[in-house]
């Protein structure tokens, strides 16, 4: 005879949110359900909520077998090199800050080198390995910066392990439609329907897309639903108006003039002011020459400054910001927009037929110098103009360590942009070799990489003075850093006579010989790294297997 035990009763309603109650306030403040209290009350809950375990997973129904996923997709790209395989791997398993804090000896910084090697194997046209997708992934998860590169290189696969993952979400929402492909031109109702009905993220990738291959119909698109769109949204989407801004572009954006938002008319104003041939172009040019002109009563050719006494309705509706921030002048406010906005062609026939070079040149009266030569950097960032832009930066090798016009190392950086490559690498090596690398960092950043020869050159003799002269050496950790990222990795047998730990000085900082080896062993590591990378990337010729 077999004997039964007395069933067990149903569970109260609610049982297991009084026991996780009970266990996070304590059960010196909530006596568990059911339990005893005083010293055996954390027995007691514990015993509770092992039965309450046992019966809530008894309880389980079975449920249907969830559907499988999906195959992923095939990458018909062709496969890594085996060796560019194995260094994908050790890039990624490099973590920062796994060897702490304080110096960093002469270890590359392989995480560092990661937005180089991805960039280099995507030119190629490589597909990422299988398994290395959930690292690559995890990779782009904590840096912003490496998104876009990983998205390109790890592939279709990549957007469908992101399904199956909360954690990778982002790549969903980074890559358009959730990684589907964009409709072309061409495809009307797909562009329609998507355009109408998409995410915000898909509109403006749309947008964009339509835009590089079709200017005017991607124009067209945004028209057609531009009074419904709202002003944050107005805002980005005339944003992408940038890529191919022509001529045609005018008449939407003179309407957007009168748009309701401030920063949205502060936009089509700007995008107007880059275009010179355009209506507001010239009523800025119209202002501003009334506000600058040439005095010859001075004995010496003199500009003449008389800023504006208001800022009218007109000037407003055009993009003038009436309200001037903060310790800044009204009157220098609106001049410095209009200057800004006006085309720089508008100078040279009423400054009296000069080229730029000479504008830049003439004194300015009143002490407008400086406000009138910002504005004039600001025009020539934005009209892209060289003649410009080389008038206002100057002579690398002045003794002021910049062109009359450039207020700040960041709008000499900004200058730099409008030049070709390789003139702003000469001029950059130029500016190192008279001024040193203390005040370089920021121009370095605009210099296109490998850094050329002769930028190369100047940023190695360069450390190695300011080595020699027995220099903090940690100042110049940030360009040293640059360094193994940019430099030409040809630069490196240039290295070898710097290995060695230089005699210090009596007035040197303490250790900084040592700290300066180290630097230029990493250093010339990393460059044989960085062209060790490159070889592994090259595809093995007919008839020798890869290594």
């Amino acid at each position: 005879m077999i004997e039964t035990s007395a069933p067990v009763e149903a569970p109260a309603p609610g049982a297991w949110e009084e026991l996780v109650t009970a266990a996070l306030l304590g059960t010196d403040r909530r006596t568990p359900p059911g339990g005893a209290a005083g010293r055996q009350a954390p027995t007691a809950l514990l015993d509770e909520a092992a039965v309450e375990t046992v019966r809530r997973r008894a309880g389980l129904c079975p449920a249907p077998a969830a559907p499988r996923p999906r195959p992923a997709p095939e990458d018909p790209r062709p496969p890594l090199p085996a060796a560019a395989a194995r260094r994908l791997t050790m890039l990624l398993a490099d973590r920062p800050g796994a060897a702490g804090g304080g110096r960093r000896g002469t270890a590359p910084d392989l995480m560092e080198l990661l937005p180089q090697w991805l960039a280099a194997a995507g030119a190629r046209g490589y597909a990422a390995p299988p398994q290395a997708l959930p690292a690559l992934l995890d990779a782009a998860r904590g840096r912003t910066d490496l998104r876009s590169a990983v998205l390109a290189f790890a592939g279709p696969r990549a957007l469908w392990l992101a399904r199956l993952n909360p954690d990778w979400r982002f790549a969903l929402r980074a890559a358009p439609g959730g990684g589907s492909a964009l409709p072309g031109p061409e495809e009307a109702d797909r562009v329609r329907r998507l355009w109408e009905e998409g995410l915000f993220a898909e509109r403006v990738a749309l947008l964009a897309a339509i835009r590089e291959r079709e200017p005017a119909a991607a124009r067209e698109l945004l028209a057609s639903t531009w009074a419904t769109e709202r002003a944050e949204d107005r805002l980005m989407f005339l944003d992408s108006l940038r890529g191919g801004l022509g001529p045609d572009d005018e008449p939407f954006l003179e309407q957007a003039l009168a748009d309701r938002s401030r920063n949205v008319r502060a936009t089509a104003a700007e995008l107007l002011s880059a275009l010179p041939g355009s209506a507001l172009a010239a009523r800025m040019a119209g202002r501003a020459a009334a506000c600058v002109a040439v005095d010859h009563t001075l004995g010496t050719p003199t500009i003449a400054v008389e800023a504006p006494h208001e800022c009218d309705a007109s000037m407003e509706r055009d993009g003038v910001v009436p309200k001037a921030p903060t310790g800044r002048g009204e009157r220098s406010w609106w001049l410095g927009q209009l200057l800004e906005a006006a085309p720089l062609g508008t100078w040279p026939a009423r400054l009296g037929g000069r080229t730029p070079r000479q504008i830049v040149a003439l004194p300015v009266a009143d002490g407008w110098q400086g406000e009138l030569h910002a504005a004039w950097c600001r025009a020539a960032v934005r009209q892209r103009d060289a003649r410009w832009a080389r008038a206002l930066l100057g002579a690398p090798a002045a003794p002021e360590a910049g062109g009359p016009g450039a207020v700040s190392l960041a709008e000499r950086a900004r200058l730099l942009g409008t030049l070709g490559a390789a003139e702003r690498a000469d001029w950059v090596a130029d500016f190192i070799a008279a001024h040193g690398l203390s005040e370089a960092f920021q121009l370095l950043g605009v210099c296109a990489v490998p850094w050329a020869a002769p930028l190369g050159r100047a940023v190695v003799d360069a450390l190695n003075i300011a080595r020699d002269a027995g220099s903090y050496p940690w100042s110049f950790s940030g360009v040293m850093g640059l360094a193994e990222r940019c430099l030409d990795p040809a630069q490196a047998s240039r290295l070898d006579g710097l290995l060695a730990v230089p005699d210090e000085a009596h007035d040197a900082s303490p250790g900084a010989g040592g700290y300066w080896a180290e630097a230029f062993q990493r250093l010339v590591t990393t460059l044989r790294l960085r062209a060790a990378m490159a070889e592994e990337l090259e595809p093995a010729p007919a008839g020798r297997p890869a290594p």
